[in-house]
């Protein structure tokens, strides 16, 4: 994996709107093949360049729902020793084995691939005085930081991140994700252009629950790295994706905002759009502002978020980036291109181009119930 990370370096070409995301999701919580959202991003191959494609995909273990589901990529034998006594010594190991994968011509040099089913040990948490999402992300962070050539994928709850180097539909093929079902699902196809193309770079990026692909660029990325380690956050992936990831997962699990907050934050109004806003609205988006300047997301983007809850996506102020949406029945879908949609969708109920800032929020419907009574 190592020599795939040195060989492949961006800078000789550059496309200023390349990438491609992708996500469906059915609201009611049924699954159902990755074989769909292969068949969308797949459209789109022209957006990428072969030096990354992933998924995210939820509600694909189910016999494994309360335990974390770690997906570790190990670039030698002797990663992942390390990496396994690290589990044992933080962890009970319910299972561990080998993702399943298959032979796939344009891939090569894939790392070792592995799954772990993961539950903290309580001492070791309640020794930290750290809640068991808090653990899981200070555990995160140290083996990406920590133990070399170790990078970890995903480690939420009955949901993983499928990601390498290549292009989406065949990282999908790699993975065999058309056995997989799942209730949501985004995907990303890569045309690097500022960080390297290797599989732990490659998206989505993901951190407990918490799942994101992105189209374009995050200029404000210093600011927002500085501002995370403020928090504990370490960004050891080479990518402004990953500082995507970290914001929401600060903003909505630890600091409790509503997502349609949250969003509201990352893509904040413009100063002379809070300005024209009546008194309450004013003050209140004012003080955000204020409070989350350093998380503040500058530059041209397409973000698609997912969670075991729902699925976000939002571009920036003045879309740079292109994103798309459509419904059909209880289907949720989002898209850089129509066509993407409409390949899987062929006669959608509703599709529109969201505006600036503007997020689109799909929610399981039981979820969404238990939200609007709590409010």
């Amino acid at each position: 994996m190592r020599r795939v990370k040195e060989k492949y370096r961006e800078g000789n070409v550059r496309i200023p709107s390349g990438c491609a995301v992708s996500g469906i999701m059915n609201r009611q919580g049924k699954v159902f093949s990755g074989k769909e959202i292969i068949k969308s991003i797949s459209l789109m191959r022209d957006r990428s360049n072969g030096l990354g494609g992933g998924f995210a995909a939820y509600g694909i273990y189910p016999q494994y729902k309360d335990h974390y589901a770690f997906h570790m990529l190990y670039e030698r034998e002797s990663c992942r020793a390390k990496t396994e006594k690290f589990f044992k010594d933080n962890f009970l190991v319910e299972k561990a084995e080998l993702l399943p994968v298959s032979k796939v011509p344009s891939i090569k040099e894939p790392p070792s691939v592995w799954r772990y089913f993961l539950l903290p040990r309580e001492d070791k948490y309640e020794e930290l005085q750290l809640s068991q999402p808090g653990f899981i992300v200070r555990k995160v962070m140290e083996i990406n930081s920590s133990i070399k050539g170790a990078y970890v994928a995903s480690s939420g709850k009955d949901m993983g991140a499928f990601k390498g180097v290549g292009f989406p539909e065949d990282i999908g093929e790699f993975y065999n994700l058309e056995d997989y079902k799942g209730y949501l699902w985004t995907a990303h196809g890569r045309f690097p252009t500022n960080s390297p193309g290797w599989w732990g770079g490659a998206h989505p990026f993901t951190l407990l629950n918490w799942s994101v692909v992105h189209n374009g660029e995050i200029s404000s990325y210093g600011t927002n790295l500085r501002y995370l380690e403020e928090f504990g956050y370490e960004c050891t992936l080479q990518t402004d994706t990953e500082a995507a990831a970290y914001l929401f997962d600060l903003l909505i699990r630890r600091h409790k905002l509503p997502m349609e907050i949250a969003c509201r934050v990352l893509a904040a109004p413009f100063w002379e759009e809070i300005d024209r806003l009546p008194e309450g609205p004013r003050k209140f988006f004012k003080n955000m502002r204020i409070i989350y300047g350093k998380a503040l997301l500058n530059g041209p983007f397409s973000i698609i978020l997912g969670c075991n809850e729902a699925m976000v996506a939002i571009n920036d102020r003045i879309k740079l980036r292109p994103l798309v949406a459509a419904e059909k029945g209880a289907m949720l879908y989002v898209s850089s291109e129509e066509a993407a949609i409409i390949e899987v969708c062929s006669n959608p109920d509703k599709i529109w181009v969201p505006r600036g800032g503007e997020p689109v929020i799909g929610r399981i419907e039981e979820v969404e119930e238990k939200w609007v009574s709590a409010c």
